[in-house]
């Protein structure tokens, strides 16, 4: 369901077939952990260089029970980029979220911090979600990974990363930052967000923060929305 998420460059990521479940939503999944991909991150000094480096992963949630404390050991690193024509390199061969069916989630994150409520960048902060209607979540994923990696939100450190879970009847995008108390800090990353992905004046934004995630084991459930952080 995912195209090939092996780097097309001279420098791609070593793989093999899998032979299991996940072998349905990825053609030929890394088999590097996500420790070794920083000997991929070094640039030709042509390229343009972003201000911080980024891995690509997914997970899929394994079959039968499932405990959301084991998330961690299911997410799938990709690939790890710092430059614009990495991010594009690797970018292109990643299947858009509203063309995969599964339940899926892909990341990006800085390179560091990993895509779970208790790692020490995300700890203390939130995220903000905004749900859409199945087939709009390609574009807006975009934008948002665009906006990311051109330092759009100009709130520092703030900016830990995104994800886009695909489910059954919407697709949901949430941009986690590390500070969910300050509500200066929170509220730019709002108004960023409505502006960068170009959203109505409707649209509604939620806000959770990953202390109430690890308290109901849920990411999107019981969220404060837009009008609950002014």
């Amino acid at each position: 369901m995912v195209r090939s998420l092996a780097l097309a460059s001279s420098e791609a990521v070593d793989t093999q077939p899998d032979d299991s479940e996940n072998s349905e939503v990825v053609s030929a999944a890394p088999t590097t952990k996500l420790e070794l991909f920083t000997k991929h991150l070094t640039p030709p000094p042509t390229d343009h260089l972003l201000e911080y480096n980024y891995v690509f992963s997914y997970f899929i949630r394994p079959s039968g029970k499932f405990d959301p404390e084991d998330y961690a050991q299911f997410v799938q690193p990709v690939a790890a980029f710092s430059s614009v024509e990495q991010f594009w390199n690797t970018y292109r061969h990643i299947k858009r979220p509203s063309d995969v069916s599964e339940k899926v989630d892909f990341h990006m994150f800085k390179q560091g911090i990993k895509p779970v409520w208790e790692d020490t960048a995300n700890c203390k902060g939130g995220k903000w979600i905004l749900r859409l209607k199945k087939g709009l979540s390609s574009r807006i994923w975009e934008n948002l990974l665009l906006a990311m990696i051109g330092e759009q939100f100009l709130v520092g450190e703030e900016i830990c990363g995104a994800v886009c879970s695909v489910r059954n009847q919407e697709d949901i995008v949430s941009l986690w930052n590390r500070t969910a108390d300050s509500l200066g800090v929170t509220n730019r990353i709002r108004d960023t967000l409505r502006r960068v992905l170009n959203l109505p004046v409707n649209a509604i934004l939620e806000y959770k923060k990953h202390d109430d995630c690890l308290k109901d084991q849920s990411s999107y459930r019981h969220t404060n929305p837009d009008l609950c952080r002014r």
